[in-house]
């Protein structure tokens, strides 16, 4: 029985069979706002339905074949096909209906089904906001979930056009992929879409506020929207969103050599959004934690921008030319992570000019540790099914990608890469492709045979290490220089071996000036084999730094010669550009990661540099990195020391920084995450109470709810504390916030019911079941914890087989005993790896997260031994 899943194979002999030309869908969402029409709260559903009415036009190229089409819904009421009825009970089965004896050319069908309202962020999402008590809605269908609200052809090669109506509530506005129309007695009546994919087709409906301006170049004119919950609306700063999106427009435009493909486009800033945002064609949905409630650093913003340009870059690459099936969902997010960093880079007038630093230090980051797990797979993954795409939105799919396309953009040069997608775009519009399809154009345009260079780098997992080889004479002057690079052994249990790649890589020479390190040469060279001689140093004076992979052109790990790593330590944050920084800290990071460089090191190292910073997303990554290294990879009998000593320096730099300054923001919020003395955790109070002040800071909504998850934790802030400050802010981050203090409190109690109300009921949404266990799971409370490791285990199969897909691995990845760092952790994890028959996608989570233990174990050994 394939359940709710659809193999590769299966697809491509529907596609072989089937040309989709055009899908009616009536949906009555008039209920809406009381929650629907009864009905049963299974696998994601919020508990109430609505009818959907499918009509789907298609053709078939054999008579008499037979075929199906996808629908997972409460209730099928009726199912005709080229004007003949069949009985529902008999051809809807297992999310499936059966169509058999098709006609050649023409077939037609008809579905009336019971859909429902869900609470995980999958289908047709529905959330009642405290503040007006109004419902929202909004679709979320990548990867298989449009047959959620319709009956559909759930495969991106089976393209359509879409026309919707949907009969909404008196007030709301309903807004789609195409324009939104006058609607005529509450029923919205959309003109069809282009020939586009199920999973970016979209509704967003309810009393949503929205702000709209225009995109006119050329004579033309893009209607642009952008729309959040009115309780939001006080908060949405709109000209910004608009400044960032014709940014976009215009660079994109200008690369792409080809007009925005849509009518229109709208952001929608949703709640309770399980990602950071979703393509839909001409109706992207974001997450709207992006309209900002309180002050944040620049470097949210710069994440919201980056969101934004992604999404955008992908109404060309994903939207109009759309992957055949999903091995290449990597070129999809690759493609748009890739452009939309580059946007901010390269784009006239950009906020952002660093961008590539933040890349390094966060996407790339993110890169190296999937890269490092036992799941590693090639960026090109084998896609059997949906099960293996659901898992498959990782590191090496989005961050790894784009870290290749960038060494592909250097491979090929810039122009001739845009050359080779402006050729694709017109070749491919409206259409589906293969990867092939892509390196045919930029062979074309580069001259470059990347066959090779396809199979090393997209074929085959793993991570290269480069190393410079230096000789110098007695006076310091270069005699040999060569790159050396090496292919690790794979994880354990990883497939596939390793292999040396060809990389495209720059040398940077850096010298200290006025206590400065400036970058005095830097040359362009193609790294190849073991080892790659570099003739241009020869002869030339030793500098202080040698840097390899300066300007991140290339996807490795890169290490220092001892006398670079010995510069490097004592002037890491005088380096005059940020890049080279993010990329020596990022080195360092990768190091402690590797049990290279004990934790107690790395903390020095961060302590040394950090206060020189000026890049403050960097800043706030060092936050998170020294945090997780003294919670997961110092040496259990010394991490309390470790801890106090990042604490105080966390309260000095806090007290030191510039009044009002974004360092100073993220000073409070990493001393607010770690405070313990009594005197540190007097002074949260005070914050929280207003009896304290610090110059410059405010106290605003979400530092206040920061401050009491920290008192909350260590026990002192109690169920009276916390109702107080949810009173104060009756809005649904505010319930979240809540749900994490409650759940954090150090009390056998508070546990027993944070457990309860994720894994022995299914109730709570995506949102807060998310919020509780992030309060669930603290690193000061592993005694209190210690005993839920028996339970995970013995519930964990079961979730997984009766939550839906999001809802499970928010459980089954956020309760996995992490900080339970001990050999019987592996043993216990081991010996349900044996014995309880996950099923592949489930034994991949359980694996990976095995992995983060193996890991701290040896790093603790390394820093137990420093």
């Amino acid at each position: 029985m394939p359940g709710t899943n659809l193999t590769r194979d299966e697809a491509q002999e529907r596609a072989r069979l089937l040309t989709v030309d055009a899908y009616e869908i009536d949906l009555d969402l008039s209920a809406a706002q009381e929650g629907g029409a009864p009905g049963p709260a299974e696998d994601g559903s919020a508990g109430g339905t609505y009818r959907s009415v499918t009509t789907v036009r298609f053709d078939a190229a054999e008579a008499g074949a037979d075929s199906f089409i996808d629908l997972v819904a409460p209730a099928v009421h009726e199912v005709v096909l080229n004007g003949e009825a069949l009985d529902p009970d008999e051809v809807f089965k297992d999310s499936r209906i059966a169509l058999a004896g098709l006609r050649a050319g023409r077939n037609e069908l008809t579905v009336v089904a019971d859909c429902a309202y869900t609470n995980t962020g999958e289908g047709l999402h529905r959330f009642v906001d405290p503040v007006d008590q109004q419902a929202y809605l909004y679709t979320q269908f990548e990867v298989p979930d449009a047959r959620r609200v319709f009956a559909s052809f759930e495969q991106p090669d089976l393209k359509a056009t879409f026309q919707f109506t949907v009969k909404a509530p008196e007030g709301w506005t309903v807004i789609s992929n195409s324009p939104t129309p006058e609607p005529s007695g509450n029923v919205w009546r959309f003109e069809p879409t282009p020939r586009i994919s199920t999973y970016i087709t979209a509704l967003i409906v309810g009393p949503y506020h929205s702000v709209h301006s225009a995109y006119e170049k050329d004579g033309r004119t893009v209607p642009l929207g952008i729309y959040c919950r009115p309780s939001l609306a006080e908060h949405l700063d709109a000209d910004e969103i608009f400044a960032v999106t014709r940014q976009g427009f215009e660079w994109f435009q200008e690369k792409f050599d080809y007009d925005y493909p849509f009518a229109k486009y709208d952001q929608l800033f949703v709640p309770e959004f399980n990602a950071g945002a979703m393509e839909n064609a001409g109706a992207v949905t974001i997450r709207d934690q992006y309209v900002f409630r309180s002050k944040v650093t620049d470097a949210a913003y710069e994440v919201r921008a980056e969101t934004i340009l992604h999404e955008l870059a992908h109404m060309w690459f994903g939207d109009l030319v759309t992957m055949e099936w999903w091995n290449d969902l990597w070129l999809n997010e690759s493609f748009a992570t890739y452009t939309s960093i580059a946007c901010q880079a390269y784009a006239p007038g950009s906020k952002w000019p660093h961008s590539w630093t933040t890349f390094a230090n966060s996407m790339k980051t993110w890169a190296y540790r999937q890269d490092q797990l036992p799941s590693t797979h090639p960026i090109m993954a084998e896609i059997n099914d949906l099960d293996d795409v659901l898992v498959n939105f990782d590191g090496i799919t989005y961050a790894k990608g784009a870290s290749v396309l960038k060494q592909l953009v250097a491979y090929v040069g810039m122009d001739e890469f845009f050359q080779g997608v402006q050729a694709y775009f017109k070749a491919h519009a409206y259409g589906n492709t293969r990867l092939s399809d892509l390196l045919g154009a930029l062979e074309e345009t580069s001259g470059r045979d990347l066959k090779t260079w396809s199979k090393k780098w997209l074929e085959t997992a793993g991570i290269n290490i480069l190393r410079p080889e230096i000789e110098v004479d007695g006076a310091g002057v270069i005699t040999s220089f060569a790159v050396k690079q090496e292919a690790p052994a794979l994880p354990a249990g990883a497939k596939g071996e390793p292999v040396l790649r060809p990389h495209r890589i720059a040398i940077g020479a850096y010298e200290l000036q006025d206590g400065k390190l400036v970058r005095t040469e830097r040359i362009e060279l193609d790294v190849d084999g073991a080892l790659t001689p570099v003739p241009q140093l020869v002869g030339t004076q030793r500098p202080a730094v040698l840097l390899l992979n300066d300007d991140d052109l290339s996807y490795a790990k890169v290490r220092l010669d001892e006398e670079s790593l010995k510069a490097v330590t004592e002037h890491l944050g005088d380096f005059t550009e940020s890049l080279p920084r993010a990329l020596s800290w990022a080195s360092a990071w990768d190091m402690t990661r590797d049990a290279e460089l004990p934790a107690r090191d790395y903390l020095s190292l961060v302590l040394s540099g950090i206060g020189k910073e000026s890049d403050i997303g960097v800043v706030q990554s060092l936050h998170r990195q020294v945090k997780l290294a003294l919670d997961l990879y110092a040496a259990p009998e010394w991490r309390e020391t470790g801890l106090a000593t990042w604490t105080a320096a966390a309260l000095e730099q806090l007290r030191a920084a510039e009044p009002g300054s974004d360092h100073q923001l993220a000073w409070a919020r990493a001393f607010a995450a770690s405070a313990r003395t009594d005197t540190q955790l007097d002074l949260l109070q005070g914050l929280l109470d207003g009896t304290e002040e610090i110059s410059g800071l405010a106290v605003d909504t979400e530092l206040r709810w920061g401050l009491l998850q920290r008192l909350a934790a260590t026990g002192r802030a109690d169920e009276k504390a916390i109702a107080a400050e949810l009173d104060r802010d009756k809005t649904s981050a505010g319930e979240r916030h809540a749900a994490t203090a409650r759940a954090a409190r150090p009390t056998a109690e508070a546990k027993a019911e944070a457990w309860a109300s994720v894994v022995e009921s299914d109730k709570l949404p995506n949102s807060l079941q998310e919020a509780v266990i992030g309060g669930f799971v603290q690193p000061d409370q592993r005694e209190l914890l210690a005993p839920y490791t028996a339970k995970y285990f013995a519930a964990v199969k079961d979730i997984w087989g009766s939550r839906s897909h999001e809802m499970a691995q928010q459980i089954v990845v956020g309760h996995y005993p992490a900080l339970q760092v001990s050999q019987e952790t592996l043993d216990t994890t081991d010996a349900w790896l044996a014995s309880a028959g996950p099923s592949p996608a489930l034994r991949r989570l359980i694996t990976e997260s095995r992995a983060g233990i193996e890991r701290a174990l040896k790093a603790q050994q390394a820093d137990a031994a420093a």
